[in-house]
């Protein structure tokens, strides 16, 4: 088994190719234009919401079977088809192209793979066994959903404004200061009862003392 190098990729705006058009094929969509990429399904058959998404003009369509150069100009491509061989022939047209291919349910012919995620706004939690046991990470990432609210892109959020206050007074702190001020067993419980104010003036006080200020 191949080991993998973790990266978020921005597809937003970028060429990205599906083949196939069945509930896993439909999956692999939903995700990709969640981060707003141009998506192009190749497929003779289509779910019904697929269906849906290209009268919509959610997505493009070429309606017929995978033909050698649908991977042309395309980031990354997902080959989701019924057939091994296929789906194999589509990772070989990859490499010929230089196009990152997921082959679903095949991770010794792809190129990446993709993990299963947890998100709570700007904040993603990706799991990954490594092709091995996709039950297993979608296990793990059940357990941590029910630990990880939308508290965690509250603070995020405060987070991102604060460091973005001291940046233009001037202020520069440590990574080590950001560490010891986020002291989420106080700061979490403030998010989630909606006290942001209260949250930020504990998070300033907290940086300044371990500022040495």
């Amino acid at each position: 088994m191949s080991s993998y190098y973790p990266i978020f990729l921005n597809v937003k705006g970028k060429r990205c190719v599906v083949v196939g058009g069945g509930e896993v094929a439909e999956r692999k969509v939903k995700a990709l234009m969640e981060q707003d990429a141009q998506v192009m399904v190749v497929s003779q058959h289509l779910t019904a919401e697929l269906e849906e998404m290209v009268r919509q003009g959610a997505i493009q369509i070429v309606l017929r079977d995978y033909c050698p150069g649908d991977l042309k100009g395309a980031l990354i491509a997902i080959a989701a088809t019924d057939s091994t061989q296929v789906n194999r022939q589509i990772a070989e047209e990859g490499k010929r192209w230089g196009v990152l291919v997921n082959v679903v349910d095949d991770p010794e012919a792809s190129d990446f793979i993709v993990p299963s995620r947890l998100c709570r706004g700007d904040i993603t939690i990706a799991i990954s066994t490594g092709g091995r046991s996709p039950a297993l990470a979608r296990k793990i990432r059940t357990e941590l959903e029910s630990c990880i609210g939308p508290e965690y892109d509250s603070l995020a959020q405060l987070l991102s404004q604060v460091r973005a206050e001291l940046k233009k007074s001037g202020s520069s702190l440590s990574g080590d200061a950001w560490q010891e001020a986020l002291d989420l067993e106080t700061l979490l419980p403030l998010l989630r009862a909606g006290r942001v104010e209260e949250a930020r003036r504990l998070l300033l006080d907290n940086l300044t003392k371990a500022n040495g200020d």
